[in-house]
C-alpha cells in the first residue's frame, strides 16, 4: 500500500501535513518551530529559485549575501521596524560554551558575552541599509538593484511545515534610488514579477493589491502583495514589495550628491518571497491522491513504470522506455524509470501520484505486441492508451495541456468563492464559509480592527487590478467608501 493521506474535506489542516510529509516534502526538526526540506521538496524550491532568479536578473538585479547576524543598536534606528519584529527576534548572548563545572554537559561561558547582543536575521533592511552608506555618495553610484538568497528566523509560537516556521528560507530584494518615483515603480515593478511567476509557474491565479496601513510592512509607507485563495476558502499572502520612502535612509543617514549638488537621501524599495510558496503550492492544486505538480515546478516531469513478469519481459519493456526517455530529455523533459523490482506496480502508481509527478507512462508485453502505451495525466486522472511512435510530442504538448488546465481550474474556484457583499449579517455568515469577500470599507483603522476582533476575517488587500472603484458604504459602519476591498481569514 501506498502511503494513505486523510481526507481533505474531512480535515483539511491533517490533510495538508498529511500531504506534506507522506510526499517527502519536508519534516519537522530535532529543533522546535523549525523544519528539515527533504531533497523532492527542496528540488521543487530550486526550480522555483531558479525561475525567480532568472526573472530578477532579467529586471537588472545582481545577488549578493549579508551577515546572518544584525547589531541589536541597528534594529532600534527606525522606529517602526523595530516595533513590528522586536517579538520575533532571536538574540545571540554569548559567544562561547564551556564544560560543565557541576557535572556533565556544556554551560555559557559567562565570560564570553557579547559587548553588544546580536539579533539573528529576522529581515536584512537595518544591515543593508548600514551598509549601503558606504556605498553611495553621488548620484552616479545609484540605482542598486540588488537581490539576496538566504534564512531568516523569526522566533514563532505555533508552527505549520512550510507555512510557518521560526527558521525559513526566502529571497529579499533591497533597492537604492535617487528618486521618489523610481522607488515606486521598481516596488510595482517587483510585485508584478512575483504576480507573473504565481500564474505562469505555479499556475496560481493571484490577486495583486495594496495593503491596508495596519497591514504594511513595519517601516515601509507602502505595501503591495499578491494574495492567493486556498482550496479551504483562506487567504495566503504569496509575496510582498515594499516602498520604503527615506526612512531607512534617513535612519543609517545614506545620503548622496544629486545632480543638482545638492545632499538628498535615497529612496528605497525592499521585496521577497519565501518557501511558503511550497505551502500555496500544495494548498492551491492537491487532492485527496496527493500532490497536483504544475509540470514548470516539478523535479520530474514524466515517470515510467515497466510492468513484466518474465527477465526477457522486463529487458524489452526497459529497451523501449530508455529510447522514450532519450527522446523526451532531447526535449527538455525530466523522466524517471521507476524499476524498483521489489514493489508492485500498483504500489508505484499510488507513490508516483502522492508525489503529484504530471504525466506517468506504463508499458507492458501487450503494449510491446501491439506498439502502444498507457500514459495517465496526474491532473485529472485520466488515462489513455496511444501508438509509441510519436509519443514524445504528444507528451510535450500534454504537458502544457496540464500546465494551462490546473491554472484553469484554480481561477474557477477563486471565482466561484469571491463575492460581492453589502450588509454585516450577511457578512458574518459567509465569512464562515470561506472565501474572497468583495466589500465596501470607510477607509479607517477601526473599522478594520472591529471587524477582525469579530469576525477573525482581516483586509487581504485593496485590489489593483479588476473592475473600477465604486462608490458604496461600509459593510460596518455605514459611512462612505470609494471601493471594495477584500476580506478573508488567512493563513
Amino acid at each position: 500500500m501506498a502511503k494513505e493521506i486523510v481526507n481533505r474535506e474531512e480535515n483539511y489542516s491533517l490533510w495538508y501535513n498529511n500531504l506534506v510529509t507522506k510526499a517527502d516534502l519536508a519534516e519537522n526538526s530535532a529543533v522546535r518551530g523549525c523544519m528539515v526540506i527533504k531533497p523532492y521538496g527542496y528540488a521543487i524550491w530550486e526550480k522555483m529559485q531558479a525561475q525567480l532568479d532568472k526573472m530578477f536578473k532579467e529586471t537588472g538585479h545582481v545577488n549578493a549575501y549579508f551577515p546572518l547576524f544584525i547589531p541589536k543598536s541597528f534594529l532600534s534606528k527606525e522606529a517602526e521596524h523595530v516595533e513590528g519584529f522586536a517579538k520575533e527576534c532571536a538574540v545571540v548572548t554569548h559567544h562561547r560554551l564551556m564544560a560543565n563545572p557541576d557535572g556533565p554537559g556544556v554551560v555559557v561561558d559567562p565570560d564570553a558575552k557579547l559587548e553588544e547582543e546580536l539579533v539573528v536575521r529576522p529581515t536584512s533592511e537595518t544591515i543593508i541599509w548600514n551598509t549601503y552608506r558606504n556605498w553611495i555618495k553621488s548620484y552616479r553610484d545609484l540605482p542598486i538593484l540588488i537581490n539576496q538568497w538566504a534564512n531568516v528566523v523569526r522566533w514563532e509560537m505555533r508552527t505549520r511545515l512550510f507555512l510557518r516556521t521560526t527558521e525559513f528560507l526566502w529571497q529579499e530584494g533591497h533597492t537604492a534610488h535617487s528618486t521618489k518615483q523610481e522607488a515606486i515603480e521598481e516596488t510595482e515593478k517587483m510585485v508584478n514579477v512575483y504576480a507573473t511567476f504565481a500564474r505562469e509557474f505555479m499556475a496560481m491565479p493571484v490577486i495583486v493589491g495594496r495593503k491596508t496601513e495596519s497591514e504594511r510592512f513595519a517601516g515601509a509607507l507602502d505595501t503591495l502583495c499578491i494574495e492567493a485563495l486556498m482550496q479551504d476558502g483562506k487567504a495566503l499572502q504569496a509575496g510582498t514589495s515594499h516602498f520604503l520612502g527615506q526612512n531607512f535612509a534617513k535612519a543609517f543617514d545614506v545620503q548622496f550628491a544629486n545632480k543638482e549638488g545638492t545632499l538628498d537621501y535615497v529612496w528605497a524599495s525592499s521585496w521577497g518571497v519565501s518557501t511558503r510558496l511550497m505551502g500555496a503550492l500544495v494548498m492551491a492544486h492537491s487532492d485527496n491522491n496527493g500532490l497536483v505538480l504544475p509540470p514548470k515546478l516539478a523535479p520530474i516531469h514524466v515517470v515510467m513504470v515497466p510492468i513484466f513478469k518474465t527477465d526477457e519481459e522486463h529487458s524489452r519493456v526497459i529497451e523501449k522506455m530508455e529510447l522514450l526517455k532519450s527522446r523526451l530529455e532531447k526535449l527538455n523533459i525530466t523522466v524517471k524509470i521507476d524499476d524498483r523490482d521489489n514493489l508492485r506496480s500498483g504500489f508505484k502508481f499510488a507513490e508516483w501520484e502522492l508525489k503529484g509527478v504530471p504525466v506517468r507512462v506504463a508499458m507492458g508485453p501487450r503494449d510491446l505486441e501491439n506498439g502502444t502505451l498507457e500514459i495517465a495525466r496526474r491532473d485529472n486522472l485520466t488515462k489513455e492508451s496511444r501508438e509509441f511512435e510519436g509519443t514524445e510530442n504528444h507528451i510535450c504538448s500534454l504537458l502544457d495541456q496540464i500546465q494551462d488546465n490546473i491554472y484553469t481550474k484554480a481561477l474557477k474556484f477563486r471565482e466561484e468563492n469571491t463575492i460581492n457583499i453589502d450588509d454585516y449579517e450577511t457578512f458574518k455568515q459567509k465569512i464562515e464559509e470561506g472565501g474572497f469577500l468583495m466589500c465596501h470599507w470607510d477607509g479607517t483603522a477601526e473599522t478594520e480592527a472591529k471587524i477582525k476582533e469579530e469576525t477573525k476575517a482581516t483586509i487581504r488587500c485593496i485590489p489593483l487590478e479588476g473592475p473600477s472603484p465604486e462608490d458604496g458604504k461600509c459593510i460596518y459602519s455605514g459611512k462612505p467608501s470609494v471601493g471594495r476591498v477584500i476580506f478573508a481569514r488567512a493563513y
